[in-house]
């Protein structure tokens, strides 16, 4: 048992086991996709030195309390980061390289979606210093493109891969299966095809239908017809593994795949619970100071965020996460990875260890593992996850 002090000194440095990341949040679209619940807005009229002022004013604010720590990855994601000028990224960059020292390995990711990739915007993008580009594809058919609400055609998707491919070394693309009136033939055709092109990291999500969203809405009212059976999306998610392991690209996370060393860092440091600062409208944070671990949130509405950017009040008032939140939290994102989680550090931030008798009911119906100092979920958990997680959940 650890005595008040070591648990103390265990929490406040918890983070560490994670590592440290900040995110940026372009809150802006050419258009607004119906599946999309992510914090993006369609506006005629952006005023980029504007938030670029605002971006750089927010840096400067967190970077005073949180001197010295070292920053492992940059993320600029949206909305479409691909229609920030490369200006203001080169000193979003550069002011962040100002403020904090960074890894020797720092990795700096923008997302683009294939209408708005130029070649001269993206060689200033890599000349600002962005090393990694995600590309929000979605599908490799016209006809699956346009029922995304995708305002690109799969020849504008190839041409701009192929601009990012000769202007970056590590170029990753996202796509959607699980579609309306998609077979397993049809997928397997374009996994395929997607894995042939010179890529390191790509990542696969089932289309979920969210609340709040046109394709809620529609599916609301009986609308969104096509969509698979649960027996279907089981089996287009077996197929998705098959098809990517053959290739050498495999799942590290629940929907990413990626080649020996080139996973996303800042995603892990999400799902390995480290700290990240959220800077732009809607962003959300994990920061721990002072031994006390917070939730942090800006405001979403982005004339306000870039108003009260002002005034010091860009973010929501902080909640302060107890120590079963804060376990709750990292069994939810560690369990997502394939090399799962440490029960010890589990402990540490819960203050009591896992229920012995959960983990083994999940391990004699083959649901989980424990090898060395390694929770791990199986290739029959990661089916059923939720429930996977809710088993482990003190109730």
């Amino acid at each position: 048992m650890r005595s008040g002090n070591c648990w103390r000194v265990a929490l406040t440095e918890d983070w560490r086991n994670g590592g440290f990341g900040i995110y940026i949040h372009w809150p802006f679209c050419e258009a607004k996709c119906p599946y999309c619940d992510f914090n993006s807005h369609v506006a005629r009229h952006i005023d980029q030195a504007a938030w670029r002022r605002a971006y750089i004013a927010e840096i400067q604010r967190a970077a005073a309390e949180t001197p010295g720590r070292v920053v492992n990855a940059i993320f600029f994601g949206g909305g479409t980061p691909s229609l920030m000028d490369p200006e203001t990224v080169s000193e979003v960059i550069a002011t962040i390289r100002k403020y904090w020292p960074t890894a020797n390995d720092l990795e700096i990711t923008l997302e683009a979606n294939p209408g708005s990739v130029e070649a001269g915007r993206f060689a200033g993008y890599r000349d600002g210093g962005v090393s990694r580009v995600s590309m929000g594809i979605q599908a490799l058919n016209d006809i699956d493109l346009k029922r995304l609400g995708r305002i690109h055609t799969t020849e504008e998707a190839l041409r701009a891969f192929d601009v990012a491919r000769n202007i970056f070394d590590r170029v990753s693309f996202d796509l959607i299966y699980a579609r309306q009136y998609q077979s397993l033939e049809a997928w397997e055709t374009e996994l395929k095809q997607a894995l042939g092109l010179a890529i390191d990291h790509l990542s696969l999500y089932q289309l979920t239908i969210e609340n709040g969203t046109a394709f809620g809405d529609r599916y609301a009212r009986g609308g969104l017809r096509g969509l698979p059976n649960e027996d279907l999306g089981a089996d287009l998610y077996d197929l998705t593994q098959d098809i990517t392991g053959s290739a050498g690209m495999n799942p590290y996370e629940v929907s990413n795949h990626a080649r020996d060393g080139a996973a996303s860092r800042h995603n892990l440091i999400y799902w390995r619970y480290g700290d990240y600062i959220g800077i732009g409208p809607g962003a959300h944070g994990r920061l721990t100071l002072n031994g006390a671990r917070y939730a942090t949130v800006c405001h979403s509405n982005p004339q306000r965020w870039l108003k009260d950017v002002e005034t010091n009040a860009a973010e929501e008032p902080r909640e302060r996460l107890s120590r079963r939140d804060q376990a709750s939290e990292f069994l939810l994102m560690g369990l997502r990875l394939k090399d799962g989680i440490d029960p010890v550090r589990y402990a540490e931030l819960a203050g009591e260890p896992l229920s012995p008798t959960a983990i083994q009911h999940l391990t004699e119906i083959g649901m989980i593992t424990v090898a060395a100092d390694r929770l791990i979920v199986s290739d029959q958990g990661f089916r059923v996850l939720n429930s996977v997680i809710e088993t482990l959940l003190p109730t």
